[in-house]
């Protein structure tokens, strides 16, 4: 989710539904160094709590280091990435390379969890490739040193996001009788019939992680929730509503950060904003193209006037009262090293 769970999205998604989000992962590496990217994601709302900050990283004294930084933020727990299957993370022993050095991933964990007063978490995988799936010795290890509670993307790295997960082992860790954590899992949950689904089939999982599925669908939390708490479907957020949370996102967004990155990584939202509408090609085209904050807006603008003439999928659901920015952002003042302070 690089680019993607920053702050004003992490925002949309509490409030459509979601009952805990995370910051983008952050590279141990950049934040000992207090790179400006690095130190930015960071960045808390009030509004998006509890939240979760997530780190990465291979080297034991950087990793350590970084969840002393992280604890100044003030989340309500830190998180380890153990999972990014990516080559530039993975290659380097980071992410999900760690799972071919179990022994390291336990050292690294216990000397995280020791540093610092938050609880701490993990995301990871099953392992590295179908033959090296260790993930029930992980967890009892990970248990053993100190984690709170271990999420489960349950592919391999090898499978990277091909073919489908298998929640199957996720089911034989929670079921573990040594298991005292919750266990969440997470992979191919992207419609309530499937959360339905992985709820039924694996009971002891306590709860679903959601990823690529909210990319530009915040609603997913709230059609999930509200699905398996009724057995009714919501309807389909209508094209207004669309383009209200659209809109409110992107301002949030330049609010937050420089102009021309909002509206450059605010683009791959839009696709999935405005997904499955017939006749809107030009319209899409226009908003994922354009440089100017101005037109887009313009853009938006004229979809919602606009909105009556393309056909809906389902009864608009009422959109929710969202102000454009409601709570006070918690912008970290670092205690920065006296050589470090003139950079």
């Amino acid at each position: 989710m690089e680019d993607v769970s920053d702050p004003p999205f992490r925002v949309l998604c509490k409030e459509l539904g979601a009952d805990v989000v995370y910051t983008e992962f952050i590279s141990s590496e950049g934040l000992i160094r207090f790179a400006d990217k690095s130190v930015e994601k960071l960045d808390i709302y009030d509004e998006e709590r509890p939240v979760g900050i997530q780190i990465f990283g291979s080297d034991i004294e950087p990793m350590r280091e970084s969840a002393r930084i992280v604890e100044q933020a003030g989340p309500e727990f830190l998180d380890i990435n153990y999972g990014c299957p990516v080559n530039k993370v993975a290659c380097k022993g980071a992410g999900a390379g760690i799972l071919l050095d179990i022994d390291k991933m336990e050292r690294l964990t216990r000397e995280i969890v020791n540093s610092t007063h938050l609880p701490v978490t993990v995301k990871t995988r099953l392992g590295w490739d179908e033959k090296t799936i260790r993930i029930v010795e992980v967890a009892l290890r990970l248990q053993d040193a100190g984690i709170k509670a271990l999420s489960i993307h349950a592919r391999t790295r090898q499978q990277m996001y091909k073919g489908e997960s298998d929640w199957s082992w996720v089911e034989k860790v929670a079921s573990h009788p040594d298991i005292e954590i919750p266990i969440f899992g997470n992979g191919d949950v992207d419609s309530p019939e499937k959360a339905l689904d992985m709820k039924t089939r694996y009971p002891s999982v306590k709860g679903i992680m959601i990823g690529r599925a909210s990319i530009g669908n915040p609603w997913v939390f709230r059609q999930i929730s509200h699905f398996l708490a009724t057995g009714e479907h919501l309807p389909l957020p209508s094209l207004q509503e669309r383009v209200d949370v659209a809109r409110r996102h992107l301002l949030m967004s330049v609010a937050w950060k420089a102009e021309a990155s909002a509206i450059r990584e605010m683009r791959r939202h839009y696709s999935a904003y405005f997904k499955n509408i017939p006749n809107f090609k030009d319209l899409r085209m226009k908003l994922v193209t354009s440089e100017s904050l101005n037109e887009i807006l313009d853009t938006l603008d004229y979809i919602r006037s606009e909105s009556g003439t393309f056909p809906e999928q389902a009864t608009p659901a009422p959109a929710p009262a969202l102000p454009i920015r409601s709570g006070r952002s918690v912008k970290l003042k670092l205690r920065m090293p006296a050589a470090a302070g003139g950079s």
